[in-house]
């Protein structure tokens, strides 16, 4: 799951170089971060970012220095590895003032007392209200927002005209267009993946928690088991081997992508990640809603890539100023959005990016997405979900059955 699924640079009495020769040589090795104390000790910020946004802080991390005579030093960190290493060294006292990472983090560095809220005050409002909701804890928001990702449809603009508001009209004039497959989505044969089917899951009214009225998840209610989650099941079943067969367990995402940029389907469940090579396979591209297939809306997961502010830090009050008042600035998140080409929390730039059709393809989409759970308990859901989900595609005498007893499993991991 790309959730991406959406690297991180550290500070420290070491680091006297530019971020651009950072960012330079964060292919090949990774810096090692000092304590926040030495930061401090120097009037520095540590930050961890991956080589892209190195190079798009750049800008801000030099301004930043000049107005509050605070240096900001920019250390790469290989992204995947940037949560392990949080979590292990910011309870020792090392690690940075700040890191890079996804949201749905956020519950497990709480619970862990890993990271601090950061004081938003009025810029609260300056933000799309799905970022707001996904960096939001238990009342508190844990960190600053700078990019939201979505799925959504990408459709081959040769081979299908438009995308209907139906799956199975999806379905219907996919097949028309006398192509190997009528839809692709990449998919695992042992663990389906619970992320990209979320939206055709949610159009039956069904999800995995309950939700409080500012969007947190309340872990204390499993609905995922309920009545809509079963006619999902059986909907899955209908898909699969032992139905149409539209649903291939064979399609892993890297497969259904390269069905897609070959021109084997007009249609492909996927996020902007995949925009880039679709377009350089030479295919003219539109991103379009999901269909519903349960007849309600079809909500994706929503990530947002967020800035933390270590529990740790010595600079507590002075991260949360270079946080505020200058990450979550207007130049600051459209630069952000250049490096990663997902669509920017705040939204003054969220709004400007749109002039791109693409990126307001899924942004328009985005506006529907709820966030993925960042409660501690959803690391007990995904196991199960998706084994789940890949025996239902492969067939079952009773889906709704198999359903409730995934449920019943998750509430036992769940206690």
């Amino acid at each position: 799951m790309k959730v991406k699924k959406k690297g991180a640079v550290a500070v420290g009495m070491l680091v006297a170089t530019s971020i651009l020769a950072l960012a330079g040589c964060a292919g090949g090795t990774t810096a090692e971060p000092t304590s926040s104390d030495d930061a401090a000790s120097a009037g520095a910020l540590t930050v961890w970012v991956d080589a892209d946004r190195a190079r798009a802080l750049e800008d801000v991390a030099k301004t930043f220095e000049q107005e509050k005579g605070v240096k900001v030093n920019l250390v790469v960190k290989d992204y995947g590895k940037i949560r392990d290493e949080f979590t292990a060294q910011v309870p020792t006292g090392k690690g940075p003032d700040i890191t890079i990472g996804g949201h749905d983090w956020i519950g497990a560095f709480v619970k862990d007392g890993i990271v601090a809220p950061v004081e938003l005050g009025d810029k609260t409002a300056d933000f799309e209200k799905v970022a707001i909701q996904a960096v939001t804890y238990d009342g508190k928001t844990y960190g600053l927002p700078y990019a939201i990702e979505n799925i959504a449809i990408l459709r081959n603009t040769a081979l299908a005209d438009s995308t209907p508001g139906t799956y199975d009209e999806m379905i219907a004039k996919g097949q028309a267009a006398g192509t190997e497959y009528p839809f692709v989505v990449g998919l695992d044969p042992q663990a389906s993946d619970p992320y990209h089917l979320y939206p055709f899951q949610t159009s039956f009214g069904s999800t995995v928690f309950a939700q409080n009225d500012d969007g947190s998840y309340d872990a204390s209610q499993l609905t995922i088991g309920d009545e809509a989650g079963q006619k999902f099941a059986g909907w899955l079943t209908a898909q699969g081997d032992t139905g149409t067969k539209v649903l291939n367990l064979n399609l892993s995402g890297d497969l259904a992508k390269e069905a897609f940029n070959a021109g084997k389907s007009p249609y492909f469940l996927t996020g902007p990640w995949n925009v880039a090579d679709a377009q350089k396979a030479g295919i003219d591209v539109s991103v379009d809603a999901i269909p519903s297939a349960g007849g309600e809306a079809a909500q994706p997961f929503a990530g947002v890539q967020t800035f933390f502010l270590s529990a740790k830090s010595s600079n507590a009050l002075i991260a949360n100023e270079f946080l505020v008042n200058y990450i979550a600035t207007p130049d600051v998140q459209t630069a952000l959005f250049e490096a990663g080409g997902r669509p920017p929390a705040l939204t003054e730039s969220f709004e400007a990016a749109q002039s791109d059709p693409l990126i307001a393809g899924f942004a328009k989409v985005g506006a529907n997405a709820v966030p993925m759970p960042s409660v501690p308990q959803m690391g007990s859901v995904w196991d199960d979900w998706g084994k789940t989900e890949a025996a239902l595609i492969k067939g079952s005498s009773d889906p709704a059955g198999d359903w409730v007893k995934m449920a019943d499993a998750i509430k036992s991991k769940l206690g």
